[in-house]
């Protein structure tokens, strides 16, 4: 998955929670002249531009006293929107019976990107179905995933069908 080095988790996800939201996901895209460090927060009564602010001020103070990143970058705190990214085993748990679209680093039956319903989680593997077929994917596997919203999937969805 795409998520940040697991010092920045550590450091930033309690913070998320400790503001009483939801810590969807940390990305972290290093770059020497335009990085990024963008965190996804929700909450059972959705996200507003005024919770992004304030839990970017939070985490702003913690990154300048705590400095953990080399380098410049950008803060970027949102809504993890309709097609949520997952970055833990538990968010393909809670979605079960939705569709989502993962890319992977390697190919499973020859294939690196497959969108499918999950069918479940077992141990460390997502079963997804895509139409007449099964996959069996590590959860190590996936490099990205996201939630494929319903409106998308009705009217043909990101297969194109």
């Amino acid at each position: 998955m795409k998520q940040a080095p697991e010092h920045l988790v550590t450091l930033l996800e309690p913070i998320v929670e400790g503001l009483g939201y939801e810590c969807v996901g940390i990305e972290y895209n290093p770059h020497p002249l335009h990085g990024m460090l963008r965190i996804y927060i929700d909450s059972p009564d959705g996200i507003l531009v005024d919770d992004c602010s304030k839990v970017s001020h939070q985490i702003s103070g913690v990154l300048d006293v705590e400095d953990p990143i080399q380098g410049n970058y950008q803060l970027e705190v949102s809504s993890p929107g309709a097609d949520r990214p997952f970055f833990k085993l538990s968010q393909f748990q809670a979605y079960i019976g939705s569709t989502v679209a993962l890319n992977l680093f390697s190919p499973v039956d020859k294939r690196k990107k497959i969108t499918g319903l999950i069918q479940a989680v077992e141990g460390e593997e997502i079963l997804l179905v895509e139409g007449e077929r099964c996959f069996r994917i590590p959860f190590a596997a996936i490099s990205k995933a996201r939630l494929v919203p319903e409106y998308l999937i009705n009217k043909g969805g990101r297969n194109g069908k």
